[in-house]
This record gives structure tokens, C-alpha cells and sequence, in this order.
């Protein structure tokens, strides 16, 4: 490896991030690259690759940094820039005034190096195998299950032979101090009952799960604990991998990343979090209200200190006015407990394992679980289409879902995401219209979110939509 202090702009005001310039070989095994797939890497205009795979290098070489704004992060670091180099025993990338926080002693994290070669993998397989290839119809539900199975299987996290284990945890990344220490003291009882983590990935409620199994399965010599984070390249700037993350998976989008979560898991506990998690819960609670699930064995548990307590109040509140009682039956809320959240995960999870027995199911996948092709397509959130979202109760209850959904994916967008904060700034916030009392509802479950600073980790919030 060969690496040097960055000598740019940065050094000409002490404000500006220290970078260093070096030459890294990837980390594990990657494929050699085509000519073609290089080029494309190269590529800066529309139908090339350079600027999603500089994006999604940035974030992980950026891991740690206290911040969740995504165009924030690129113009900090306006100059850094990647290279892919082929060479004839593989590949070397090299790296133009990256953070200096991913090397030490003049030598990249290993961890960092990992990710930024998972990062790697993801990109130029979705555009290698996914994109445009006829074994994958990404217009139909089938082609899309396809296709994120196939990216999951290439990433290696479909684990057969092993018994159901993997808890997805849902939650924000802008929480308080007692929510992320109660969040580590739940993944710390799941650890000690052998269980694993899958989460978004980035910091608060994402990373303290895993921390606390972490030390859970140190203490159970549990060598192999797995610690998968899932994200996608809109999102990955603002949620960084988190330095425990030993699996990550970079999904082409936020649908097939969602869809990855819930075949993936085989339980799942959601954590106090802002629009990102209401997001979660309703493509989770959209797709297990389907006539077709309606006997699927997945356990779900919302839960936070007693301090969460009226933010569970508010969520369920919500959701049974939106999506009726029958939302309930699929959640419970168990509120200041963690060993009771764990010992009911763990007996949800023993209960998936004889459900996929006696069906004879994958362990691994959820081959099973239907899913609405609503809940699939990809959402783009412009501000016609934020506007033009049907928010009314006179439509089926897992389309009113789907809708509220994807109102929340587009806050998501304007929050975070450099696409959708650009949006924003061009032509101002997005304008949702619904029905005068879905309207108050949704009101006031926005402003509890701004209220209680969930909305945004860095910076003074502005909200990036308007009701009316």
C-alpha cells in the first residue's frame, strides 16, 4: 500500500477534513474486471458507474463521522476521487485525498477495507448480472425476489445448514444517548441467546445492537457472530457502516433493500427512530396484512426505555387509524424490558424454525413471504410524484401502506439523500395532500419526530416537505 498526507485545498484552511492519497488492494477475493466493466467504472457521464461507486466509497472511507447529510459529506470532500486499476493478477483501486480517518499509521482499517471491497462487489455485480439482463425481469414481483436473492447470494450472506438466528433491527440514527444504550442492552441479551443482527448498518440504533451482541458473544465464545448491515447507495452516505459490521450488502435501492430485510431476518425489532422507521414499519406491516401471510410465522417487537414510552403510543396510534386492529395483532410492544424483548425473540425465533420445518422452507431466505408488487417497484421522490401520492382511507389497507410508505421514503430522500436534498434547494420542500383527519394524524406524528430530534442527526432541521 502506498499512502500520503493529501496536499490540496484541504491544507490551506485548518477547516477543511485531512485526506490521504494511496493505492490499496481489495480486501478478500473479487473478480478480475472486463475491459468493459473498468471503462464503465471510469465512466462520469449518466450510464457509467464512477460517480455512484465514488458516492458509496466516500461513506464507508467516512465511517465514524457525526454526520447524516449526504451532499454535506461529497462537498467536504470535492476532491476525493477513486480509481479502478486492473492489473493482471486482479484489481488495485486507488484513492485521491480519502479521509484520513479510514488509515492508520498510513495503512487503510482493515474493516474499512472490507466494506469498500463489498461496496465494489455490489456495484459491479448489479450492473454486471441485474441491470438490463434478461434472467431478471425487474417489472414483475418474481424477477425482483430473483433478483435480490442472487445479490444476496453473492455477497455470501445466505448462510444454509444453520438454524434460523438473524434479528433484523430497525431503528433511527439521530436517538438519544438512553435509546442507544437501552438499544445495546437488547442486542446484548440477544447475543447471550445465541442470536445474530442484521440492521440499516449505521450508527445509533443500528450500531448499538450489534456492539452489545458483540460482547454478548465474546462472553458465549461465539466466534461466528454475524453482524450484516444492509443499505443502498442513496442512503449510505448518511448511514455509514458502523465499525462493527463483518457482512455488508449494498442493495441498488431502497425497495430491494427493504425486501432484503424481511426475507433475510427471522424476527424483527424496531427501535424508537423518525420517518426512516415509520418507513420500515409500514412496508413491513403493508406486507404481513396480505391474506397470503396471514399465517407467516415472523415475530415483532417495538420497544425502547421508559422514556420511548408515548413515541410507541404515537406509532400505534397511527397505525391502527391507518391500517386498522388488524395491524396490532402483527406487533407487540414491550417497553423498558430488554430481556423480555430477547427471550420473546428468542422463542419467536425457535417458532420460525419449526414453522419453514414442517414446511420444509429455506432457512435462509424466505422464499414464502409475499410480497405486493407496490411494495417493489421503485419509488422515485419527486416532488410530482410526493404530490401526487394517494393519502386516503378509501383504498385497500395495504395500498393506503404502500402509499404512506413511500411519503415517508421521499422525507427519507429530502432529509439525507445529496438527490433529494439537491431537489429541495431547486424547488423547495415537497407538498403532501391527504384527507383532513390522516392529515392531522400525519401532522402530528411529523412534528413529535422534529420535536424530539428525530428528523436529522446534523445541523439545525428544516423540514423538507409541506402538508396541506
Amino acid at each position: 500500500m502506498i499512502a500520503s498526507p493529501g496536499k490540496s485545498p484541504h491544507d490551506k484552511d485548518a477547516r477543511m477534513p485531512d485526506t490521504i492519497s494511496s493505492t490499496i488492494s481489495p480486501e478478500g477475493s473479487l473478480e478480475i474486471l472486463s475491459q468493459h466493466e473498468v471503462a464503465r467504472l471510469h465512466d462520469t457521464s449518466r450510464a457509467g458507474l464512477h460517480d455512484l461507486l465514488r458516492q458509496c466509497a466516500l461513506a464507508v472511507l467516512n465511517c465514524g463521522s457525526p454526520t447524516d447529510d449526504g451532499l454535506a459529506l461529497m462537498e467536504a470532500y470535492a476532491d476525493f476521487d477513486i480509481e479502478v486499476v486492473p492489473q493482471d493478477r486482479g484489481i488495485r483501486l486507488k484513492l485521491t485525498n480519502a479521509p484520513a480517518e479510514a488509515f492508520v499509521d498510513g495503512k487503510m482499517i482493515r474493516g474499512i477495507r472490507e466494506h469498500l471491497s463489498a461496496v465494489l462487489r455490489d456495484i459491479v455485480y448489479v450492473y454486471n448480472e441485474i441491470q438490463g439482463h434478461q434472467r431478471f425481469d425487474l417489472t414483475t414481483g418474481e424477477g425482483t425476489t430473483n433478483a435480490v436473492f442472487h445479490i444476496l447470494r453473492k455477497a455470501g450472506t445466505l448462510k444454509p445448514g444453520v438454524d434460523p438466528s438473524l434479528v433484523v433491527c430497525w431503528g433511527g440514527h439521530s436517538i438519544s444517548r438512553e435509546e442507544y444504550d437501552y438499544s445495546k442492552d437488547v442486542g446484548y441479551h440477544l447475543g447471550l441467546r445465541e442470536l445474530d443482527i442484521c440492521t440499516g448498518c449505521g450508527p445509533g440504533a443500528m450500531k448499538g445492537p450489534m456492539k452489545g451482541a458483540n460482547v454478548a458473544h465474546a462472553k458465549q465464545r461465539r466466534h461466528q457472530g454475524r453482524y450484516l448491515g444492509v443499505s443502498e447507495p442513496g442512503i449510505i452516505a448518511a448511514e455509514a457502516p458502523n465499525p462493527i459490521v463483518n457482512e455488508l450488502v449494498v442493495m441498488p435501492d431502497i425497495e430491494k433493500r427493504l425486501e432484503a430485510f424481511v426475507r433475510l431476518g427471522h424476527g424483527i425489532i424496531v427501535f424508537p427512530g423518525g420517518v426512516g422507521t415509520a418507513e420500515e414499519i409500514l412496508y413491513l406491516l403493508g406486507i404481513l396484512l396480505h391474506p397470503d401471510n396471514a399465517d407467516m410465522a415472523l415475530p415483532v417487537i417495538f420497544t425502547g426505555p421508559a422514556s420511548s414510552a408515548e413515541y410507541f403510543q404515537r406509532i400505534d396510534e397511527f397505525l391502527a387509524y391507518t391500517l386498522g386492529e388488524e395491524a396490532r395483532r402483527r406487533y407487540r410492544i414491550i417497553v423498558d424490558d430488554p430481556t423480555e424483548v430477547a427471550r420473546a425473540m428468542r422463542k419467536g425465533v425457535d417458532e420460525v424454525a419449526e414453522y419453514r420445518r414442517a414446511r420444509q422452507d429455506a432457512f435462509y431466505f424466505n422464499w414464502r413471504l409475499t410480497i405486493d408488487r407496490p411494495f417493489q417497484a421503485t419509488f422515485s421522490p419527486t416532488h410530482e410524484a410526493m404530490a401526487g401520492l394517494a393519502l386516503n382511507r378509501d383504498q385497500p389497507v395495504h395500498e393506503l401502506a404502500a402509499n404512506l410508505r413511500r411519503a415517508f421514503s421521499g422525507i427519507v430522500a429530502g432529509n439525507v439523500k445529496e438527490h433529494g436534498i439537491r431537489a429541495i434547494k431547486a424547488n423547495g420542500p415537497f407538498r403532501l395532500s391527504a384527507e383532513p383527519e390522516l392529515m392531522a394524524r400525519l401532522d402530528a406524528l411529523l412534528d413529535s419526530f422534529v420535536a424530539q430530534g428525530r428528523m436529522k442527526l446534523s445541523g439545525e432541521y428544516e423540514p423538507c416537505y409541506t402538508l396541506g
